[in-house]
């Protein structure tokens, strides 16, 4: 119940969809079953349905989970395990015809932390979004249905997450929306020092950064904030381009 209460007190606060997760993917966190997730995420997307027509995503590597969540109205996968070789989860996306956002990591939540290292993290991340997106479409998904994460936190250092995020103009030619996950980030804190309450500063910096790259999606904790940040940065950035 709290879990639909505060998914509709983020739409109402201009929230355009709401991501639904059984598992936490921080770095170390502990695995969960299917069942449990299961448990965890279907009374949420059910209770949200009943009060909203607005997207809701289901955050998971399961495809048993994706499969129960879409049957109960989700409409996107939000997949952190989009570097598996197993195409079980592209199958039930080609089949369903649903969202998915497809998103770089290194290793798992379990090791991702461990010792990331890239030659070139901006180029590695390029290649591993050309390559999901020709995986997708052998197993019969329409690269409409998709959107890349760069996986901020996911397998990277302070430096790597830095790089990816000045960088992010270099994914618009895959012709895909880009989807931006910083908000509360560790490496934030890193950056500036501060507390988990204390980033939301930071977080939108780097938000707004997103978008006058042409990030078409940020995830947020805090939607009414960025929702105003966005709107104004939008204005901008329009303005900007029509005087040339």
């Amino acid at each position: 119940k709290a879990a639909v209460v505060r998914g509709m007190h983020l739409l109402a606060s201009g929230a355009d969809w709401i991501d639904v997760g059984g598992e936490s993917t921080r770095p170390g966190a502990p695995q969960v079953s299917c069942a449990e997730e299961i448990r965890r995420v279907i009374p949420v997307i059910q209770g949200l349905r009943e009060q909203t027509n607005a997207i809701i995503s289901i955050d998971t590597q399961k495809p048993e989970v994706a499969h129960a969540a879409i049957a109960e109205g989700a409409q996107v996968v939000n997949d952190i395990g989009a570097n598996r070789s197993d195409d079980t989860m592209w199958k039930l996306i080609a089949e369903t015809g649903v969202g998915y956002v497809a998103m770089h990591m290194q290793g798992n939540p379990q090791t991702m932390q461990s010792n990331p290292h890239y030659g070139d993290a901006v180029q590695e991340v390029r290649f591993f979004f050309k390559d999901r997106l020709e995986f997708l479409s052998k197993a019969g998904v329409n690269c409409e249905q998709v959107i890349l994460d760069v996986g901020i936190g996911f397998g990277k250092s302070l430096q790597h997450n830095l790089e990816l995020i000045a960088a992010l103009t270099s994914y618009q030619t895959l012709l895909r929306p880009i989807l931006l996950g910083v908000s509360r980030k560790s490496f934030i804190g890193e950056v500036t020092g501060a507390g988990l309450q204390e980033r939301l500063p930071g977080g939108l910096a780097c938000g707004l950064w997103g978008v006058q790259c042409g990030v078409q999606i940020l995830r947020t904790h805090d939607v009414a904030e960025t929702r105003q940040a966005v709107q104004m940065t939008e204005l901008l950035v329009q303005l900007k381009n029509k005087r040339g």
